[in-house]
């Protein structure tokens, strides 16, 4: 996908989702955040976090836009403590992963509660999704050459929630954009952004690309409040008055011989 990306729709791709990651990670606060894959957008960029890290499956090429130390990893296999993280991306990490149910399990397994994990992917039910499939048909008969990286899987939108329904994860954010078909010419590319638009208005589930942005749950977990706060609030507390049985005997008998 590294090299993909250098070509006209990817450079157009790249770029929209480099806007959409400095825009969902820049109020997201913690100390540990990690980025899966893709050296060539800095999906960290805009985060303040004290210390972050780039995983990826291949070495980085000299060059890539992400400069930051990166870790050689398995993406279903990180060398991160359980609840270690605050904050996990993932650019096209369940794409191009082999397994990417495991990858989002172990993305669930190294956040803490109340992290945050923000993804993009590739939408099948878009144009490029249309042109995905064609492609695979093609490659069966050894025909065409194909306009997106090899290999490839699409990961529905809807079928994304379910798996992250089943890690506990809750939607914050999910939008789409890239709504130009997926053409070889930098020129006829720059044609159709009328399509961005048009279709950010009226077909907006059919963008080439999706985001979603998801926080862990952990139910069950309750809060300790310091002890400091407890001690204030049981001094400023009231305790209710409790008059003596006697006293209240001896004002009704004054009552009665008035």
């Amino acid at each position: 996908m590294q090299d993909w990306f250098e070509t006209p729709a990817g450079s157009y791709l790249l770029a929209w989702e480099q806007q959409q990651f400095d825009l969902l990670v820049a109020d997201i606060f913690g100390y540990h955040a990690l980025q899966l894959g893709l050296p060539a957008l800095d999906a960290l960029a805009a985060n303040r976090m004290s210390h972050r890290w780039l995983a990826t499956s291949h070495p980085v090429a000299p060059g890539a836009a992400n400069t930051r130390a990166a870790l050689l990893s398995d993406y279903a296999a990180l060398p991160f403590p359980e609840a270690s993280l605050d904050l996990v991306a993932l650019p096209h990490a369940l794409d191009s992963h082999p397994d990417p149910h495991a990858t989002l399990r172990e993305v669930a397994r190294v956040l803490v509660p109340g992290g945050r994990v923000v993804l993009s992917g590739f939408n099948p039910a878009s144009l490029w999704g249309l042109r995905q499939r064609r492609e695979q048909l093609c490659r069966r008969v050894g025909l065409g050459t194909p306009l997106l990286p090899q290999p490839l899987e699409f990961i529905g939108n809807w079928r994304l929630r379910d798996w992250l329904r089943l890690l506990d994860f809750e939607v914050e954010v999910a939008h789409h954009g890239c709504y130009r078909p997926l053409v070889r010419s930098e020129k006829w590319l720059g044609r159709y952004g009328w399509m961005d638009r048009v279709g950010a208005r009226w077909w907006p589930f059919f963008g080439a690309s999706y985001f979603l942005v998801a926080v862990k749950r952990v139910y069950g977990v309750r809060l300790l409040e310091p002890a400091w706060r407890k001690a204030n609030t049981n001094a400023a507390a009231t305790a209710p008055l409790v008059r003596r049985s006697g006293d209240n005997q001896a004002r009704m008998n004054e009552g009665q011989e008035t």
